[in-house]
């Protein structure tokens, strides 16, 4: 009798192991786009559409849902996850960004690392959600890779400040809007079409401003390096206190080396970043100050995060207009019109 009551319980305590391994396997199905684990579901169905409108786009930084809400127009519903003067770089996921992805029908972020430490998560949406990383369709050539080291052995991401590379990006936005959404290709590409013209305007804007400052003035120095596309663009020497990511640390000895710089070459103006800390330009102004050189902050300027929602500079036109704008003004160029590029497309 005992040895059959022992078979009884040997066979229940079997069948309550093989319930509960039935059902974690299915939790883990549930759960892996989350866990790392790859999704049972085929990327086919995330290939076209198929839901209500407007389509939930879930978008890192404002750069890019700023390009997806000009050309999705009624048709998406953009929800952003870094705001303004958010650094990109240090953005930790919050359990509110988790929710936006999960319920998004598409995720679009930049790439090359800008979002470092939602890397992970962004990286195991693409199994289970249309995923698209704007930055890094645009052609190798185009890449700034000099300094690569300091961002994982990814380029420099922070493409946007050259609006001839961003108008790229836009086209490439445009185009996944199209492949996703082919019911309204028609409304994407006109929306589109008008965008692209006015950043063409815009680029041709700033390389006038920049071109009317004298060329021993050509130097931009900022909090870190996020420049150096916008350098290249518009013909002028960048020069910042920390790396491509704001996780580096601005060493003594570099600000030594600028304080050299502006004393050297008589530098008078300096810029500070809206998603950066002051305290490194505070350190460059105190050093100079005892070389007995003064040099002062000639501006604020939008380097990973836009200006508040709502406002002109809280758009990417409106940023790269702020920018361009107050560089060359500051560094000499008596030609910008007081109203910037904006004032420049009034008839």
């Amino acid at each position: 009798m005992f040895r059959k009551l022992a078979g009884r319980i040997q066979l229940n305590t079997y069948g309550l192991f093989a319930r509960l391994a039935v059902g974690l396997a299915c939790c883990i199905c549930l759960l892996a786009p989350w866990s790392g684990c790859k999704s049972a579901k085929p990327t086919e169905l995330y290939t076209h559409y198929v839901g209500t409108y407007p389509i939930k786009a879930t978008v890192t930084v404002g750069m890019v849902a700023d390009i997806v809400r000009a050309i999705g127009g009624k048709h998406v519903e953009v929800t952003q996850l870094v705001g303004a003067g958010i650094d990109p770089h240090l953005h930790k996921p919050s359990r509110d960004d988790v929710l936006a992805i999960r319920s998004a029908d598409i995720v679009l972020y930049n790439g090359f690392m800008l979002e470092g430490k939602m890397g992970d998560l962004l990286g195991r949406t693409a199994t289970s959600r249309r995923t698209h990383a704007a930055a890094e369709y645009l052609p190798a050539a185009e890449l700034d890779e000099s300094h690569s080291e300091g961002m994982h052995g990814e380029p420099d991401p922070h493409v946007w400040m050259n609006v001839a590379l961003w108008r790229l990006v836009a086209k490439g936005i445009s185009a996944e809007l199209v492949a996703y959404d082919p019911t309204h290709a028609d409304d994407y590409h006109a929306a589109h079409q008008r965008l692209d013209q006015e950043l063409e305007a815009l680029h041709q804007y700033g390389i006038r401003v920049m071109q009317g400052v004298p060329p021993e003035q050509r130097l931009l120095v900022t909090s870190h390096d996020a420049f150096r596309y916008f350098g290249r663009a518009y013909g002028i020497e960048v020069q910042a206190i920390q790396g491509m990511s704001t996780e580096s640390e601005a060493g003594l000895s570099r600000i030594n080396e600028l304080v050299d710089l502006l004393v050297t070459r008589k530098v008078n103006s300096v810029f500070v970043e809206s998603s950066v800390p002051e305290d490194s330009v505070q350190a460059l102004l105190r050093g100079a100050e005892s070389r007995g050189h003064t040099v002062q902050i000639a501006g604020k300027l939008y380097s990973d995060a836009m200006g508040n929602a709502g406002t002109y500079e809280g758009t990417y036109i409106g940023m790269m207009d702020h920018n361009l704008s107050t560089i060359a003004r500051a560094l000499g160029c008596t030609e910008v019109p007081e109203g910037g590029f904006r004032e420049s497309r009034q008839p």
